[in-house]
């Protein structure tokens, strides 16, 4: 978390610092709460966009009569849409400034996202799906690379967990809202509450988008509330623990020893996380559980565990200057949560208690590996190649929801799935611990 209060900011007197007094701890802070609390704002939204479908699923399926593997399919168009135009849209990023085209992202795919209000049969469902998909594409990638402008490499495990707190915040307070807006929202207006569900996402990401273009700036040059030495230190602290990285070009990028084992990997971790994300509030109800909001309340505790573990491992990584291992290790614990769900799949409690441990191991694994690729690449490299790792791991969400979609439909059960998605985390776990080049397997400087 951003360290103490806001007002440590001031801990330097302006005339000291105007001087060339730099106080580190209170520099760092400074940039933290100026850009961290709308970044997160801004992902929290991202993320319940991805995961609103998987609330929305029983009755949505309802009305359009929908198949298991329909359901699945529609899910991934919306990772089909996002791949296909993430690495044009983060190196169009690149040129034009990453204020402009979050905030272009973020107006775009929330007036899509409310257009779900008018679906009314299967393929008006997938062509949105596709166009949310599409009108997001390059927002995670794009705050990533953004926070490596900020940000010096000592301090990116903490960071980098306080962004993706929020996709757990979603989790942990999306779940319960999604399960009133369904409960007691259907038929307002005569509105479906599966449609109330999609607007109440949507809209708000307008006005964040605007926000955005009035708050955040693109460099550190640009921001008025740093004085001259807290911008020249920045900088150096920046570059000084960037200085064994070349800077790489976007096909350079592509071509460094052990980048696209980056993308294997992510796209093993988005196979468990969508597993987690799509399927989760579907195996309570099978388990017995039928309450909307219960389901809900349910479904919000992995990601409360994977906030608590995020939180924590970020620190711990950030202290040891290690990566690499607190990545295998939360994959390990994933594995043994699919594997549990899928032994205690008709006992509540035991299940309950198998996503926790799989939440703590999926969703705080994921911004434990996003600090590993800025070890390899900066500069335009950086802007397509993070975009690139993450289009690669996207992939696991067309792969996920339609295969665990399938399994179900040939089965009757997603216990099967989720054995195949565990088996999968062992080895992305192995990948981490013993396929990667030294400079992914090296130590990060430990920082102020």
């Amino acid at each position: 978390m951003m360290d103490r209060t806001l007002t440590a900011s001031d801990a330097i007197p302006t005339s000291d610092r105007a001087a060339g007094a730099v106080d580190p701890r209170a520099t760092m802070r400074r940039v933290a709460w100026r850009i961290m609390p709308l970044i997160m704002i801004c992902y929290l939204f991202a993320f319940f966009d991805r995961i609103n479908i998987s609330f929305a699923k029983f009755q949505l399926q309802g009305d359009l009569g929908l198949s298991d593997t329909a359901y699945g399919l529609g899910a991934s168009l919306f990772v089909i849409g996002y791949v296909l135009f993430e690495v044009p849209g983060n190196l169009m990023l690149y040129k034009v400034g990453a204020r402009r085209w979050i905030a272009r992202i973020m107006i775009s795919w929330g007036l899509a996202t409310a257009l779900m209000v008018f679906v009314q049969n299967e393929w008006q469902f997938y062509g949105l799906r596709f166009l949310i998909g599409a009108m997001e594409a390059g927002f995670a990638p794009g705050v990533l690379y953004y926070l490596t402008l900020w940000f010096p490499a000592a301090r990116r495990g903490r960071i980098t967990s306080m962004l993706f707190l929020a996709s757990a915040f979603a989790g942990l307070f999306g779940a319960p809202v999604s399960g009133f807006v369904l409960s007691h929202m259907d038929g307002v207006l005569d509105v479906r509450g599966w449609h109330w569900l999609f607007v109440l996402g949507g809209l708000p990401c307008v006005a964040l988008g605007l926000l955005v273009l009035r708050v955040l700036k693109d460099r550190i040059e640009d921001a008025p509330w740093l004085s001259p030495a807290e911008k020249t230190w920045l900088n150096g602290q920046i570059a000084h623990q960037n200085r064994h990285i070349g800077s790489h070009s976007f096909l350079g990028a592509i071509r460094t020893p052990g980048f696209l084992k980056l993308g294997l990997i992510y796209f093993l971790i988005q196979v468990a996380s969508y597993g987690l994300n799509f399927w989760a509030p579907h195996l309570i109800r099978t388990a017995g559980t039928t309450n909307p909001t219960t389901i809900g309340l349910l479904t919000a505790v992995p990601y409360i565990c994977g906030a608590l573990c995020m939180v924590v491992v970020g620190r711990l990584s950030d202290a040891t200057g290690e990566r690499r291992k607190f990545v295998a290790a939360l994959l390990v614990a994933a594995a043994a949560g699919f594997f549990a769900a899928g032994v205690f799949d008709q006992q509540t409690v035991l299940l309950v208690v198998a996503l926790a441990v799989m939440g703590a191991g999926v969703v705080a694994s994921i911004p434990a590996f996003w600090a590993l690729p800025p070890k390899l690449v900066t500069g335009a490299g950086a802007a397509g190649g993070i975009a690139l790792i993450n289009t690669l791991g996207q992939l696991g969400g067309i792969v996920s929801p339609v295969m665990v979609g399938r399994i179900k439909d040939v089965t009757g059960s997603t216990t099967p799935a989720l054995y195949v998605i565990g088996a999968l985390s062992l080895i992305c776990a192995g990948l981490l611990l013993w396929a990667l080049p030294e400079q992914l397997r090296r130590r990060d400087e430990v920082g102020q």
